[in-house]
């Protein structure tokens, strides 16, 4: 499979090989993501932990099944969806949680010195506090309680250095500044002592037997804080039950949590069943007031009947008198109860008139029965909207748009409200006024009674109506209180807030653990990917091949000798063995040469450093070795290097024969190695490429020609100077020589671009300092031509020397340092 892409450049990737570049940084992997994985570790245990718990409870308008419409006084104040509404904005209420804050004490802090911090030790410890609340504590200091014996503890805190200590009532959630002459408090307490000091009010209650020894803390905080940071009561509907609600909370303390929840329900309920029944309440006291009074009026009334009766000695009416009596008490009755009626439209037109906040105690009506069910409707859903801005105001602003919108809602309600109270105030009047025209008719007829039956008439009609209203307020007494007894909640816990065991939302371990492997991945993998668009440098002899028209002779593996006499010192080595490949590949840029003749071969490079002296003395070697007569040149005349590895002066050399001060022979010098002459540079000329053009390097290279096998000339770089281009014309062979990771890739396109002109001819390139282990895929030296490269000695089994062993250093930082 072809895995190589050509991009719009003319670059190719060769994606196996990218991969293989990737793969070679597997220690870089590997300790990236043992470090991600330990700060992993670290910040599961670091950050505070966080549980969440739920509880569901119902919310829906029940009435006992016992009581009939007509007979239940719990009349119901709004439908199914605003009674949901209604109790999501209680719960999110900064009221309502102030009562479970109060309730539960929240607003004191139970506190244990953890690995990383104080730790809310809420439910854990062996004690709770019992708060005098009112009177004052020590605000916000940490007070340590430390377990002295089986019943016994100390308790001690530091006062503020600068004698001035705030303290805290939370029954009236105010502040008092008191001032102290010690800076510790220190005192030993019995389980059944009150502490009661100017800074401290409390006592402890024992739940768990004491540890001897163990210390905690408590701290009290601020109440509005600690309501503020309980507020966050996750309120969500169900799906599919519109009328139940999951609450949720988060928090560090499950115990906490469990409480909270649990208690924010029971306030609920609490609360919903007194609204409930405040309807009933209030008409209950009113029916009392006005019962006691009609139960005066009746009681007097049965004595005035009598004493009547008795003085007047008349005790039964005729039969005219019966029916006038009948019928005027039935129409006294009715005219009373439209007069009542009348009354209570009339007080609550001008309630609505007057006030903007809706009270139910305010609309309980004067007389009990409200005949108009679009009034009684009107007024139940008004207070439902009513109760729901006041709850609302709690939590947002009055421009706030949901008030806003109940606003509205709240005058349309109530302009409906007027005008129904005007259109029965119109009926009730015309209904009076016919009452009043046949009362009028009948006390006529009552005229025309003998005078002592007119006035037993008017007695026992007065004590009629009486009785009749006393026992119609009896039955309403009983109605109310049965109502208020019977009353059924509307909120159901389906379930309670409870521990099952639930691990911490946050922070989750295994999803940090696997974040910390994709970093370990990611990051790394980034940084490859950075580091190989800013990469300039040569990695691989294919890199050569495919970006350049120079053929690539061979590679030199990475010289570990102490010197570049590597083929000398080390002949088994790797690297003496890929200068034999070379000297072997290298007869096939000599074939336009005599076979019997000398040959020349020029060694270059583009900058520095590259390893051309090295390859230049190497390459005189094994050719030396071979038998046959060798001469190194040593023609980089700016910095020359030569002399320095043979152990040799630089005062004479070539420098000295280009301006005739001495012949050539006195400027040759043998060496240790066999056949191998030296003609070093000499000394550093003012002038060194002008030296090169002259007639005596002419003859210097026809007289070397007749005494010497193979001449090997070091010159300068060509991407520096032009010296060794001039020298081009001597050569029968030239080598450029480039190193790996450290030429860069635009340094050879110049030699390039010469070779593609025909203006340089039997060139080739050899990758020098190569590494087979390398980052950047296979490498050469296995039978490709190329020379064996670095590392060949592995597989030698002995017949090529190891390289110099590494330091343990050496072998602690090549770990981590992804070889070139």
């Amino acid at each position: 499979m072809n895995t190589k892409t050509n991009l719009n450049s003319g670059a190719n990737i060769d994606v196996k090989d990218y991969i293989y570049k990737v793969l070679a940084y597997w220690k870089l992997f590997l300790v990236t993501i043992i470090i991600a994985l330990i700060a992993a570790k670290f910040i599961n245990g670091y950050l505070p932990k966080k549980y969440s718990l739920n509880t569901i409870i119902s919310v829906k308008e029940e009435n006992n099944p016992l009581f009939s419409t007509g007979t239940n006084i719990a009349f119901n104040w709004g439908g199914a969806s605003d009674e949901v509404e209604t109790v999501k904005v209680i719960l999110r209420s900064r009221s309502h949680n102030e009562i479970v804050v109060k309730r539960l004490n929240f607003f004191i802090e139970y506190l244990q010195e953890g690995k990383f911090r104080l730790e809310d030790k809420y439910g854990y410890t062996p004690f709770v506090v019992n708060l005098d609340n009112s009177k004052y504590q020590m605000y916000g200091k940490l007070i340590e309680i430390e377990l002295t014996g089986e019943e016994t503890y100390k308790v001690s805190f530091n006062f503020n250095e600068s004698g001035n200590n705030r303290l805290i009532n939370y029954q009236n959630n105010s502040f008092l500044n008191v001032p102290s002459k010690e800076l510790k408090f220190t005192k030993e307490y019995h389980i059944k002592d009150t502490i009661n000091t100017a800074f401290l009010n409390f006592s402890l209650k024992q739940v768990l037997p004491f540890n001897v020894g163990e210390k905690y803390f408590i701290r009290f905080g601020s109440f509005d804080g600690t309501v503020a940071a309980n507020s966050g009561v996750s309120v969500s509907t169900i799906t599919n039950a519109a009328s139940m609600l999951n609450l949720t909370k988060q928090g560090a303390n499950k115990n906490r949590i469990v409480d909270y929840l649990n208690a924010t329900v029971k306030v609920l309920d609490s609360v919903k069943k007194i609204q409930k029944i405040e309807y009933a309440v209030n008409t209950r006291a009113y029916i009392d007031t006005l019962f006691i009074a009609e139960e005066k009026r009746l009681r007097q009334l049965e004595i005035d009947l009598g004493n009547y009766r008795k003085n007047n000695n008349i005790y039964d009416l005729s039969s005219q008198g019966t029916e006038i009596f009948g019928e005027s008490v039935i129409l006294e009755k009715e005219k009373q109860t439209l007069l009542s009626y009348n009354e209570y439209l009339n007080n609550l037109k001008r309630y609505l008139k007057s006030n903007d906040k809706i009270e139910r105690s305010v609309l309980v009506p004067a007389s009990l029965q409200v005949e108009d069910q679009k009034i009684t409707s009107l007024i139940s859903e008004l207070v439902v909207k009513s109760s729901a801005r006041e709850s609302l105001r709690g939590v947002v602003k009055d421009n706030h748009p949901d008030i806003i919108q109940i606003d509205r809602e709240i005058q349309i309600i109530k302009n409906n409200l007027q005008e129904n109270i005007a259109s029965l105030q119109t009926i009730n009047r015309s209904r009076l006024k016919q009452l009043n025209n046949k009362l009028i008719a009948y006390n006529s007829k009552k005229k025309k009674l003998p005078q002592k039956e007119q006035g037993l008439i008017s007695f026992q009609r007065d004590y009629e109506l009486s009785e009749a209203n006393y026992s119609y307020l009896k039955q309403k007494r009983y109605e109310a209180g049965t109502a208020i007894a019977a009353n059924v909640s509307d909120v159901k816990i389906i379930d309670t807030a409870k521990d099952l065991g639930n691990g911490p939302t946050y922070p989750v371990p295994n999803f940090n653990y696997l974040v910390a492997i994709m970093l370990g991945v990611v990051l790394p993998l980034f940084y490859i990917i950075i580091r190989e668009l800013l990469d300039n440098k040569i990695h691989t002899a294919e890199e050569i091949q495919n970006n350049y028209a120079i053929p690539v002779l061979g590679v030199v593996g990475k010289n570990t000798s102490k010197n570049n006499l590597a083929v000398f010192e080390r002949p088994k080595s790797s690297v003496a063995e890929s200068f034999r490949a070379l000297r072997s590949n290298i007869q096939f840029l000599f074939k336009n040469a005599s076979d019997k003749g000398s040959k020349t071969l020029i060694l270059t490079s583009s900058v520095s450093g590259e390893g051309k002296t090295m390859i230049s003395i190497n390459m005189a070697t094994v050719f030396a070795l071979s038998g046959k007569k060798t001469i190194l040149v040593g023609l980089d005349l700016r910095k020359p290097k030569i002399f320095d590895d043979f152990g040799l002066p630089n005062d004479i050399g070539v420098v000295n024969y280009l301006i005739n001060q001495k012949t050539l022979p006195e400027v040759i010098t043998k060496t240790k190695i066999p056949n191998l002459d030296l003609v070093l540079s000499g000394p550093i000329p003012p002038n060194p490429s002008e030296l090169m053009l002259n007639e005596a390097a002419d003859k210097m290279f026809h007289q070397l020609k007749e005494d010497y096998d193979y001449i090997i000339i070091d010159t300068p770089p060509v991407g520096l100077v032009s010296d060794a281009l001039e020298l081009f014309k001597y050569s029968d062979a030239v080598i450029y020589v480039i190193r790996q990771n450290y030429t860069e890739k635009g340094m050879m396109r110049m030699i390039d671009d010469k070779y593609k002109n025909k203006e340089v001819t039997n060139i080739s390139y050899v990758l020098n300092d190569f590494s087979i282990k390398s980052k950047y895929g296979y490498g050469y030296g296995y039978g490709y031509g190329y020379g064996y490269g670095y590392g060949y000695g592995k597989y030698g089994y002995g017949y090529h020397e190891n390289d110099a062993p590494k330091t343990f250093l050496q072998k602690i930082l090549g770990f981590f340092r992804p070889k070139k």
